[in-house]
């Protein structure tokens, strides 16, 4: 089995170190980066599987770090911040960090997000092996093999999750999907529903969805959950 391996940049020092001992606990190589600048040419050199991202940070922050190492290539990122403001979360889904987490958190939610955005990895991995037919949602076009995303013809840039969330709402376009169960075939985080930040993780990630496929797409029904609306 090949072992994985992590990218932790967090400038705190007890805090970067506490992460890396328990991924490396996991089972996981880790690096560390405590500073913007470091963490670019780590991530650049070592292609870690995964980036766990402070905000804050030394040289240049974490939302800098994160455009320029997806720019670079695409990888998982799980931003942490200390702050639970709405628009920091929406600028950091929106530069492509795939999760984020707030301050405090606890090593054993950390390893939760880490091991389920893994996953989604590898499933999103396998579908694009299989070449399955795109889905078309009135001027919407979402193609699982490719992993694009238009609207009347013209390329939308999404995240991994973003693109995820998407097509899993296309495939039942029109139905009204529980976040309960956006959590568990998303982030494939199966129990977690619940735990602190269970809901507010879906609904942060449907705001960065709506501002680039068109708000009036996805249609909230308060208490439940979200539906794709077919739109011309």
């Amino acid at each position: 089995m090949t072992t994985r391996s992590a990218l932790v940049v967090e400038d705190e020092r007890t805090i970067n170190d506490a992460l890396t001992q328990r991924l490396r606990a996991e089972g996981f190589d880790v690096l560390q980066a405590f500073d913007g600048p470091s963490a670019v040419e780590l991530a650049r050199t070592a292609r870690p599987d995964v980036v766990l991202l402070d905000v804050m940070l030394p040289g240049f922050d974490g939302l800098e770090v994160c455009r320029r190492i997806q720019a670079d290539r695409p990888v998982p990122v799980l931003m942490l911040t200390a702050r639970d403001d709405e628009a920091d979360v929406l600028v950091g889904l929106g530069v492509g960090a795939d999760d984020y987490l707030t301050k405090p958190f606890s090593m054993r939610e950390v390893v939760a997000r880490v091991a389920a955005l893994l996953r989604r990895v590898e499933r999103a991995a396998a579908l694009a092996d299989e070449r399955p037919t795109a889905i078309g949602v009135g001027a919407l076009s979402i193609d699982p093999g490719t992993r694009r995303t238009t609207v009347a013809g013209e390329p939308v840039h999404l995240t991994p999750t973003e693109f995820d969330l998407l097509l899993c709402l296309a495939r039942e376009a029109g139905q009204v999907l529980s976040r309960e169960r956006l959590l568990r075939e998303v982030w494939d985080w199966g129990d977690a529903w619940g735990s602190p930040g269970a809901s507010r993780t879906v609904d942060s990630h449907v705001r960065a969805l709506r501002s680039k496929v068109g708000a009036a797409r996805i249609r909230t029904v308060h208490g439940v959950g979200y539906a794709l609306e077919e739109l011309r």
